[in-house]
């Protein structure tokens, strides 16, 4: 089982690693949106947790909640809706491979995806703005990429299971995101905002995953990095979404299925 697994890894990893468009949203825009944020904005303030703190530091746990959601939920509803309908889903499920250890080895790509990026965008931040962090911070931050990851790829399963088209995959995650990255902390800083945009944004995981990233922004210690209450949240919806994932999920294309 251990060595399928880790065949079926490597495999994934190859294709994610080699697909274009994966790469350019996965490593690439993240790298170029912090440099161009914090080079344009990084010489003002904002403030974060009632810190005040630089804009170039607060956009490096902005832009790594955003490169999380986009590893976790974007890839990945649009590579599942591609293979599905193209019919790839269904030889794998012919295989004698179990169901549970490919969406294992999908899960575990994401995961070492969003923590390879985060390193990257940790080093840049530490290297070209000086913004470092203390090892009670960086498990804190760990522990919140992790958790937010397989949040959102429940809910990238999920979403997937909705989506009957592979063309109507990327304007599908563009909706459910883009407005997302103004009201969720990610390019505007929560303080900026309004009450009701606050609110709105409060509803989603990506306010909470951002609040969770930019604790370790600002605090030294485990315990005042760490926020539990948004990561339970995230829990929650990765646990609703699982839920709709394990009743919506096929495996066969959606002219097959209807």
């Amino acid at each position: 089982m251990l060595r399928l697994l880790a065949h079926q890894l490597r495999y994934d990893l190859l294709a994610s690693f080699r697909n274009p468009r994966a790469r350019f949203f996965t490593f690439i825009l993240p790298v170029v949106l912090l440099v161009i944020l914090a080079g344009v904005f990084g010489s003002g303030h904002t403030v974060l947790d009632g810190v005040r703190v630089d804009l170039a530091r607060f956009y490096v746990p902005g832009i790594l909640a955003m490169s999380v959601v986009t590893a976790s939920y974007a890839n990945l509803v649009i590579a599942i809706t591609t293979l599905r309908e193209s019919g790839v889903l269904k030889r794998r499920r012919a295989t004698p491979v179990q169901p549970a250890l490919l969406v294992a080895s999908q899960a575990l790509t994401t995961l070492i995806i969003t923590l390879i990026m985060a390193a990257i965008l940790l080093a840049i931040g530490k290297l070209g703005y000086g913004i470092g962090f203390s090892a009670g911070a960086l498990a804190a931050l760990a522990c919140a990429v992790v958790v937010g990851t397989l949040a959102c790829s429940c809910v990238g399963y999920a979403v997937s299971g909705l989506i009957r088209s592979s063309d109507a995959a990327q304007p599908a995650v563009q909706l459910t995101t883009l407005p997302l990255w103004f009201i969720s902390g990610v390019f505007v800083p929560a303080a900026d905002l309004s009450p009701t945009l606050r609110q709105i944004a409060s509803i989603f995981p990506v306010e909470h995953l951002a609040n969770a990233c930019e604790r370790a922004v600002v605090h030294g210690s485990f315990t005042a990095a760490l926020a539990p209450t948004d990561l339970l949240v995230l829990a929650v919806w990765g646990a609703a979404a699982a839920v709709l994932a394990a009743r919506r999920f096929s495996w066969l294309p959606s002219a097959a299925g209807a």
